[in-house]
């Protein structure tokens, strides 16, 4: 598993231009098998909602919300909350 991997989906299901999985596997440059791999990692232990739009031909995220896989400070979050 590449987390950085998993990030550069993150962002692109954030923008709503992953494309079909054989589309994410050529821009992570990893077998299609990987992206339904992270995607269901993302589902699965993330807990992240995410859903395929076959009008729009993206993956996207189907809740308002943010997947966020960067450390934070305990004072950031104490703050922000």
């Amino acid at each position: 598993m590449n987390l950085k991997k998993i990030k550069i989906l993150v962002a692109l299901i954030e923008k709503k231009s992953t494309g079909n999985p054989a589309e994410i596997a050529l821009k992570l440059q990893i077998s299609q098998r990987m992206v339904y791999s992270y995607l269901e990692i993302l589902k699965t232990e993330f807990k992240a909602p995410i859903k395929y739009s076959r009008a729009l031909q993206t993956y996207m995220f189907a809740e308002e919300g943010k997947l966020d896989l960067n450390w934070q400070e305990e004072f950031e979050r104490i703050v922000k909350e």
